[in-house]
């Protein structure tokens, strides 16, 4: 029997087998969804996000490593992956990836058999991380000026790079002085958008759906050809 669609996706209640009915139809998203679901391991927020920015930052960013910053389980690299083949591998990197990361993954691949042996775990902090400059850098929610240092990681090496922030620290991120006609969160990721664009950089702002989260803004970059170096 089908569920009502009409259910939370900012929920953050894990997916489970019990959830499969509401995701029927032959449709990639759903049949990602089916697969997290017999997982049993991730929060439901955590599904739509990964899809929401995946699909957008495919529509501009094609092939390359995908780099997944403070990527707790690692789904939206994977989704990457499925999205476009092209890429050759993913590496995930989280300073304490979850457990249950490897359930996802080993769930995925049984799936799809041709995610097996491209996706790498790192436990490692963001700095700590070599990034090339044909990387597709992505982060989504690294909390407060996490997001700052996959932008200015990402700027350093010359790499495409797509942020969803969340956690607007105002004491340590630049609010600039934009506070005066917008609010606090909103003017530091104005500042970020800016930056970006000053250090040679083509950007991109778009929004997921707010009912999936409000920390929805989706700050992708591109670094133009001849693009200054701040470093």
């Amino acid at each position: 029997m089908k569920h009502s669609i009409a259910f939370a996706r900012s929920s953050k209640g894990r997916l489970t087998d019990r959830d499969l009915g509401r995701f029927p139809d032959d449709t990639l998203f759903h049949r990602v969804a089916r697969e997290v679901c017999h997982a049993g391991c991730l929060p439901r927020k955590e599904l739509y996000e990964a899809w929401e920015v995946a699909r957008r930052v495919r529509r501009l960013f094609r092939g390359g490593r995908v780099v997944d910053l403070g990527a707790g389980h690692g789904l939206l690299a994977q989704v990457m992956l499925l999205l476009d083949d092209s890429s050759p591998d993913a590496l995930v990197v989280d300073k304490a990836l979850p457990v249950s990361s490897g359930t996802l993954h080993a769930t995925l691949v049984e799936a799809w058999p041709r995610l097996a042996g491209r996706v790498t775990f790192v436990a490692s902090g963001i700095e700590d991380v070599e990034i090339r400059s044909s990387d597709v850098v992505v982060s989504s929610h690294a909390c407060g000026t996490l997001t700052d240092v996959v932008l200015e990681r990402a700027v350093a090496a010359r790499a495409r790079v797509a942020v969803l922030p969340c956690c607007h620290d105002l004491d340590a991120c630049d609010v600039g002085a934009l506070a005066g006609w917008v609010d606090g969160p909103l003017a530091i990721d104005i500042r970020r958008a800016l930056d970006l664009e000053r250090q040679g950089y083509r950007i991109w702002t778009q929004a997921i759906a707010a009912d999936i989260t409000p920390k929805n803004r989706l700050l992708l970059g591109a670094p133009t050809a001849g693009g200054s170096r701040p470093w």
